[in-house]
C-alpha cells in the first residue's frame, strides 16, 4: 500500500517529468561529448560552431536563457493554477500540476539548460583562439534551443487554450470517464433502439459542424433519409443517438456518416448563430448579476447587439432544417432554430434578470416595439408577448406607479435623450 501511496504522490507532482528531462540531457550531452573526443574534436568543424571563445559565450547564453525560459513557464502555470481555483473550483488543481505539456516544457528547458553546462565544461581554451570545441554538442544545443523556442510558442497557445471553461471541463470529465472504464470494464447490455434505426455518436462532443452535402450524398447514395437528431450546439454523450434513419438503406456507409458531423469541446461561431446570442445573453447577465460589480450599462450594450442581430433576420427566411438531393427529395431533416427559439433566446433571461433596473427595462422596451414595427405579421405575436411579460414583470417589482411608468417607455439609451422628452416645450 506505501508503494502505491508513493507512486500516487509522485505521479500527481509538477517534479517528476522535469527530473527525467534533466538526466535525459546530461544523458544527451555525455554522449555528444564522447562523440567529440572519438573524433578528436574535429567531426563539426570551426568554421561552423566557431572558437573556444565563441562556443562559451554560445553554451552560456543557451544555459542562461534556458532557465529563464524554464522560469517563465513555471511562474505562468502557478498563475493558471491561481486563476482556476479562484473562478472554478480549487480542487482542480491537482490535475492542472499533472499537465504534461506544461511539464514537458519545463523539462526541456532545464533539460537544455543542463545539456549546455555540461558541454561548457568541456570546451578549453589556451587564450590564443585554439584549444579544444566540442562541436557536436554545441551544434545539438543550437538545435535544443530551436526546439525550445518552438515549444515556447506552442505552450502559450496551450496554457491559453487550457484556460477556457470548456478544457477544463473536459480534462477533468475525461479523467473521469477512463476511470470509469477501469472500474467499471464490462459495458453493460446493449441499449434497446425500439425498432428505430439508430446511428450512435462514437465519442462525446458538442455538434460544431455538420457536412450537409455530404450526409445528402450519402444518403442519397443509400436510398434512405438521414435525420440528424441533436440540433448544431448541443452537447451529445458518447452512445447516444446521433442519427435516425428513415426508410430501407442500402449500404449506408455509418462511418462516413458519422465523420460529416464534427464534436468539438465546445459551440463555436463557425456555423452556430444562436451561440452568438448566448454569448452575448451571457454577457448581459453578468453584468446583472447580484454583486458589488452590476453594470446595467454593460447590459444595454448587450441588448444593443441582440436588437441589431433579430433585426438583421426579422423578415428573412429562417431554415427549415430539410435538404434536399438534386431530384427534390428530402434526404436530411435536422433540429433548428426558429423565431420564436431567436426571440426567447435574445430576451428571457435579461427579461428577468434585468427587471430592476430602469435603463435595461427601458432599453428592452425600446428593441422590443422596433422589431415589432419591422418584424413580419406571424413574427410579432412572441414579441408582444415578451412586452406583455416585461411589464408584469416591472409591475411586480416596481412598488410606485410613476416609477413604473418610467420602467416601461421606450428608450433605445436606456436612460438618454428619450427620458427628458416630457420635459420638452414647443
Amino acid at each position: 500500500m506505501w508503494l502505491y501511496k508513493l507512486w500516487v504522490s509522485v505521479r500527481n507532482s509538477l517534479w517528476l517529468v522535469p527530473v527525467l528531462f534533466v538526466l535525459g540531457g546530461v544523458a544527451l550531452a555525455l554522449v555528444t561529448i564522447t562523440i567529440d573526443r572519438r573524433f578528436d574534436y574535429s567531426l563539426i568543424p570551426t568554421s561552423v560552431v566557431g572558437g573556444p571563445e565563441a562556443a562559451i559565450a554560445t553554451l552560456s547564453v543557451v544555459a542562461t536563457s534556458m532557465i529563464s525560459m524554464a522560469a517563465l513557464v513555471l511562474t505562468i502555470t502557478m498563475v493558471v493554477v491561481q486563476l482556476a481555483m479562484g473562478q472554478f473550483s480549487p480542487r482542480i488543481v491537482q490535475r492542472l500540476l499533472r499537465d504534461k505539456p506544461s511539464q514537458s516544457a519545463i523539462g526541456l528547458f532545464v533539460a537544455t539548460f543542463a545539456f549546455a553546462v555540461v558541454a561548457l565544461h568541456e570546451v578549453t581554451s589556451n587564450g590564443d583562439g585554439t584549444g579544444h570545441v566540442p562541436g557536436t554538442a554545441v551544434l545539438t544545443a543550437f538545435v535544443l534551443v530551436v526546439i525550445s523556442i518552438a515549444i515556447l510558442i506552442i505552450y502559450v497557445h496551450h496554457i491559453g487554450q487550457s484556460l477556457r471553461v470548456s478544457s477544463l471541463v473536459e480534462l477533468v470529465g475525461e479523467q473521469t470517464r477512463k476511470l470509469l472504464d477501469e472500474i467499471y470494464p464490462d459495458d453493460g447490455e446493449e441499449i434497446p433502439d425500439d425498432g428505430r434505426q439508430l446511428l450512435r455518436a462514437p465519442q462525446s462532443g458538442v455538434v460544431t459542424v455538420i457536412g450537409y452535402q455530404h450526409l445528402v450524398d450519402e444518403a442519397t447514395k443509400a436510398g434512405c433519409v438521414l435525420e440528424l437528431l441533436p440540433a448544431l450546439g448541443e452537447f451529445v454523450p458518447a452512445g447516444a443517438p446521433l442519427f435516425q434513419v428513415h426508410g430501407e438503406p442500402v449500404d449506408l456507409d455509418e462511418r462516413k456518416v458519422n465523420e460529416a458531423v464534427v464534436l468539438g469541446l465546445e459551440r463555436t461561431l463557425d456555423r452556430d448563430a444562436a451561440y452568438g446570442l448566448r454569448m452575448l445573453v451571457d454577457i448581459a447577465q453578468r453584468s446583472l448579476a447580484d454583486s458589488p460589480l452590476q453594470d446595467p450599462t454593460t447590459a444595454v450594450q448587450a441588448i444593443d447587439r441582440l436588437h441589431d442581430c433579430l433585426r438583421q433576420i426579422a423578415r428573412r427566411p429562417l431554415s427549415d432544417g430539410l435538404y434536399r438531393d438534386a431530384s427534390g427529395e428530402i434526404r436530411l431533416m435536422e433540429p433548428v432554430m426558429d423565431w420564436d427559439a431567436y426571440v426567447h433566446l435574445a430576451f428571457d433571461e435579461i427579461r428577468i434578470a434585468g427587471a430592476t433596473s430602469p435603463q435595461v427595462s427601458r432599453r428592452l422596451t425600446a428593441a422590443l416595439s422596433d422589431l415589432v414595427d419591422v418584424a413580419l405579421p406571424d413574427r410579432a405575436p412572441p414579441l408582444e408577448r415578451q412586452l406583455i411579460l416585461l411589464g408584469e414583470t416591472i409591475r411586480e417589482s416596481v412598488a410606485r406607479a410613476g416609477d413604473v411608468e418610467v420602467a416601461l417607455a421606450a428608450d433605445r439609451q436606456g436612460l438618454g435623450v428619450a427620458a427628458g422628452e416630457g420635459e420638452r416645450r414647443p
